[in-house]
């Protein structure tokens, strides 16, 4: 077969296509424009370029040359686009030399085991069979391997010295496929939409309907794709019967030849693309002055056209609805949100165990300082693979056996990786909303409030997630739906429409450009099952398991003041709050392009060198560290470390705790994890602590005031009136235990009073419950916790005045039980408090 004569006849059909649904796809953008749209509006602030002066990572691996068939230590760096460079070493990536290659993980799997891509192999080519080990081309130096799969180009083979560092280049792998295979940008509303029907109509006319999960990175690529969809057919009953030599061998150069040829196909898809997009844009202005001029006469004339439409097609589709959509309809819902409820769920939990960590951190020092270290981290956090790799994992248990086959549906991945870029999304407008703020809160407040300032931020944010989830979940699960049900529907009801052409005959033939007959047939058939998709959304609303806002509750802009600061610059937290350049050594200290690559921060850490460095069988192998940490964990160490010995100096002798020295040898917790253990909440707390009769002090007080209500109920007696203002004031300010703070501050050890309890309170109304971190006592610097209801919070999450009274009571209860003396067990104690009363 002739390659150029194929292509040039597949690219000419998709070129009319293009532009047909080029005009089609400018009438309805300029009619939005003028009758506009409504829907909910969105709470949280969304970032414009999030990722500017940034890098997702870089580190050491090993890689698989084909060329001389051996491992080669490589140095990969990922900048913001998410194509993977890989060099030499990380001295000539310093060096500004070019990659030795790139990696456009378009269309790519990430795979973790030999097992996976001979499975995956084994389909390449028919009646050609690999059994496991028996592929001497490709022995893995380690048991760590990574594989990027591609049906049609070049395989690339990684591995790794240790498991943790599998997981984390798994993760990073993951998020550059997801990425790119994201799709076209929606703010381009001409090119896109005509792109995209122009695809399907052309995979249509080719008798595939449903899903396709190669429609995913630039439009020359997809075009790749849908040629080697048609061409690879051909092309294996033509190649594969001249393929010899041993089952490896033939595998090898199957796939050889096929990188080869989507290679040529690329380039060839790529100009003709840009030809057919540049005539379009050149004709662009006559057709929107037609537009303009004649905007009510198309309408009129499309709505005639649709009206006889839709009364040859809604019999029919009305009768398939009922029979093959509708008893279907409630079991896929379940499939899609269950799944993608918990992702977002995590979503949640994953932002406010951030917070909470940052507010603990700042307890023990806060200053601005520290508040600008930590938060560079977090608005880094919805890019960041690692951290966000639990959430994407919720997604992964998406299940539609029995629901593929019957409705065309390729592979549960085109929802998966939806909903995946979709909680990136909320989680990064969650963090920029808290970002901003913040920020302005800390214009107008003092240092000494922090801890306060940012919890107030967080209540907002909180609030403003749980809606902005909500609607977003609910509009992707009606259009998966949607695209799960009309290929199907229209796969079956196309034969039965044979007389469609001859409603052409009713358009104007100045109109024609604009009103197609088959997008109206689409728009007939979309609109008749749309009502069920709507309508099984909002029962499913209605229900508490799936904690969704009811269609009925639509916020307003609560907020007017906070959409314009999303109009504001990017805050760069080192630079304001004194984080500082970082020195420029050696001998690049005068090339500004080697100085930028320098200053460029990851979103994941470098990774570190070890002690013990595995070396590779393979001599021709360079030794390659392992990866246990990354340096923010290390950093944080060093840091609970010297405020560990901090405390210690501040605590008498006579009064240390043999926790510290076990939560200096243990290694603490992350910076963005909770604290789910009591021995790190109780070593956070006492770091904060400067000295042990304060704690004594509380805790007896508590432990004082158990003892009066369990007196109470034996008695049955009521004591004075004072006596009750006294304890009711007591109970309203009592401090809580440290340990028992930390377990409160934490949403995995209890869903009670963690605002991330979903199942118990569903989102029935916008007034959400938030938690507070704040310091009650700056001499004592304990951790209190105040859950917050409506009747005590406003909408920003402010205290009421009333919390100002019952401080200055519980002050003067701790200033009189200071006057008593502490004794060594409980019932020296109660002695105390009885002899005070």
């Amino acid at each position: 077969m002739k390659l150029p004569l194929f292509l040039w006849e597949l690219m000419g059909e998709f070129g009319r296509l293009y532009e047909q649904q080029y005009a089609v796809a400018l009438f309805n953008k300029m009619r939005y424009d003028i009758e506009g749209g409504g829907g909910p509006q969105n709470q949280l602030l969304h970032r414009k370029v999030p990722l500017k002066n940034k890098s997702i990572f870089s580190g050491d691996l090993f890689q698989y040359l084909e060329e001389n068939k051996k491992w080669r230590n490589r140095f990969l760096f990922i900048p913001d686009s998410y194509n993977i460079n890989y060099y030499e070493n990380k001295q000539a990536h310093d060096r500004g030399l070019h990659p030795k290659g790139t990696i456009n993980c378009a269309g790519y799997r990430v795979l973790t085991s030999m097992e996976e891509y001979l499975e995956l192999l084994n389909t390449s080519l028919p009646g050609v069979k690999a059994k496991v080990g028996s592929s001497p081309f490709l022995k893995f130096a380690t048991q760590f391997p990574l594989i990027l799969w591609h049906p049609y180009a070049r395989h690339y083979y990684f591995c790794m010295v240790t498991e943790k560092e599998q997981q984390k280049w798994n993760a990073v792998f993951q998020d550059c496929v997801r990425h790119t295979n994201n799709g076209l940008p929606e703010e381009c509303k001409v090119q896109t939409p005509a792109f995209t029907d122009a695809v399907r109509l052309f995979r249509q006319a080719h008798g595939h309907y449903g899903t396709w999960d190669m429609m995913c990175g630039t439009p020359p690529q997809i075009l790749a794709n849908l040629v080697m969809e048609t061409l690879l057919p051909e092309m294996r009953d033509l190649i594969t019967p001249k393929l010899k030599g041993k089952m490896h061998e033939r595998q090898r150069n199957w796939m050889l030849i096929s990188d080869a040829v989507y290679g040529l196909v690329q380039s060839q898809t790529r100009a003709q693309y840009e030809a057919v997009v540049q005539s379009c844009e050149a004709g662009r202005p006559p057709l929107e002055t037609t537009i303009r001029t004649d905007m009510d006469q198309i309408i009129t004339s499309k709505e005639h056209v649709s009206s006889k439409i839709k009364a040859l097609v809604l019999p029919k589709a009305e009768k398939l609805l009922k029979v093959s959509i509708q008893p279907y309809i409630s079991s896929i819902l379940d499939a899609l949100m269950e799944p993608t409820s918990r992702g977002f769920f995590e979503v949640r939990d994953l932002f406010f165990r951030e917070l909470v960590d940052m507010s603990k951190n700042l307890l023990n020092d806060g200053n601005k300082e520290k508040l600008g270290e930590h938060m560079e981290k977090i608005s880094m956090l919805a890019f960041h693979p690692v951290k966000m790799q639990s959430c994407y994992e919720k997604m992964e248990s998406l299940s539609l056996e029995g629901l593929q086959q019957r409705f065309d549906v390729s592979s549960p991945s085109v929802f998966v990786q939806r909903a995946q870029i979709l909680m990136r999304e909320q989680m990064d407008d969650a963090v920029y909303t808290f970002e901003q703020l913040l920020h302005q809160s800390l214009e107008d407040q003092e240092a000494e409030d922090l801890c306060k300032t940012s919890q107030r931020c967080q209540d907002r944010v909180i609030k403003k997630f749980d809606y902005d989830s909500s609607t977003v979940r609910k509009k992707f699960f009606r259009e998966a739906l949607l695209q799960i049900f009309i290929p199907y529907m229209l796969k079956q009801l196309s034969p039965s429409c044979s007389e469609l052409p001859r409603f052409q005959e009713l358009i104007f033939e100045d109109f024609s450009r604009f009103i197609l007959v088959e997008n109206i047939f689409e728009e007939a058939v979309l609109h008749t099952v749309m009502k069920d998709i709507m309508m099984a959304v909002k029962e499913a609303a209605v229900q508490r398991r799936h904690n969704l806002y009811r269609d009925s509750i639509v916020l307003t802009n609560s907020d007017p003041n906070l959409h314009l600061l999303g109009e504001n610059p990017p805050i760069d937290w080192a630079e304001e709050y004194g984080g500082g350049q970082e020195e420029e050594d050696g001998e690049n200290a005068g090339d500004p392009e080697a100085q930028k690559r320098r200053r460029m921060k990851q979103v994941v850490s470098m990774i570190q060198v070890e002690d013990n460095v595995f070396v590779l069988p393979n001599e021709s192998c360079l030794e390659v560290p392992a990866v246990d940490n990354i340096p923010e964990e290390e950093a944080e160490v060093r840091s609970d470390t010297s405020l560990s010995q901090q405390s210690e100096k501040q605590v008498p002798n006579g009064t240390k705790k043999d926790v510290n020295k076990n939560a200096i040898d243990e290694k603490p917790p992350t910076n963005g994890s909770a604290i789910k253990e009591e021995e790190s909440t109780t070593e956070m707390s006492l770091q904060g602590t400067e000295s042990k009769s304060a704690i004594d002090c509380a805790i007896q007080e508590i432990e004082n005031a158990v003892q009066e209500e369990e007196h109470e109920l034996r008695t049955q007696k009521t004591e004075e009136s004072s006596s009750l203002k006294e304890e009711t004031a007591a109970e309203e300010v009592r401090p809580t235990s440290n340990c028992e703070e930390g377990a409160r501050l934490n949403p995995a050890d209890t869903n009670k009073d963690s605002p991330s309890s979903t199942e118990e309170e569903p989102l029935d109304s916008p007034e959400r419950e938030g938690e507070a971190v704040t310091p009650s006592d700056q001499q004592e610097n304990h951790i209190t916790a105040s859950t917050h209801d409506s009747s005590q919070c406003d909408d920003s999450g402010f205290h009421s005045p009333t919390n100002e009274a019952a401080e200055e009571k519980h002050q003067a209860g701790k200033e009189e039980c200071n006057d008593s003396e502490t004794g060594e067990d409980t019932g020296k104690g109660e002695s105390a408090h009885m002899d005070h009363q």
